[in-house]
């Protein structure tokens, strides 16, 4: 009669079974590394998106500010040249205001300046500014010098009024013996009030004026 151990057989089975297996081992941790570098890699992709999209909205934000600048840049350009412009309208009334008063101060004072012995025949201006030439006659060099010196003193010539010719005339018929005179002055214009003032209310050879209604 034949006998079979199985008992025998059914240990080395079961020690097989439970054997430790080095390969099974790697492998289960090679795959725990990769799920680790998975979630590694998914964690830094979703910080880089975020801070993509934050990066993204300031400059959204920057853009809208910028184009907002712009508009507010382009405003105060045109309201510097608005300024300009007006400025500018400005300058050209006060000019125009200048041109006109001035020729009006300077007949009036040569009017104020003038004596009585003495009358003019021509006016004119140069390419100077505010310069002029006066012809006129003069019964006597005293009446002329008189008619300089009140233009000096009335503040509104510039000293020296210069003679520039003054010759005699003898045919003068009735009136005698006519000095022809020609003289060179340059206007000051109004500019200084406290001139104006001491001109206005002071006549030639220092005569009172009354005041103008």
């Amino acid at each position: 009669m034949i006998k079979i151990n199985l008992l025998a057989t059914e240990r080395r089975v079961a020690k097989k079974k439970f054997a430790f297996d080095p390969s099974s081992q790697i492998t289960a941790v090679c795959g725990g590394m990769l799920v680790l570098a998975c979630v590694a890699i998914g964690w830094r992709f979703w910080l880089v998106s975020r801070a993509s999209a934050a990066v993204d909205a300031e400059i959204a934000t920057a853009q809208k500010e910028t184009q907002r600048l712009h508009g507010v840049i382009t405003q105060v350009q045109q309201f510097e040249q608005r300024k300009a412009q007006l400025q500018q309208r400005v300058t050209l009334i006060e000019q125009l205001r200048k041109e006109q008063i001035g020729p009006v101060h300077m007949l009036d004072q040569i009017s104020l300046a003038l004596p009585s012995s003495l009358w003019l025949t021509e006016m004119k201006q140069t390419a100077t500014p505010n310069e002029v030439i006066i012809d006129g006659r003069s019964l006597s060099l005293t009446g002329l010098s008189d008619f300089v010196g009140n233009l000096e003193r009335s503040g509104y010539f510039q000293k020296s009024v210069e003679i520039v010719n003054s010759t005699t005339d003898t045919s003068g018929g009735p009136q005698g013996e006519v000095i022809k005179f020609q003289i060179k002055a340059v206007f000051k214009g109004p500019g200084d009030v406290e001139v104006a003032k001491t001109a206005d209310a002071t006549g030639p050879k220092g005569q009172q004026l009354k005041p103008k209604s």
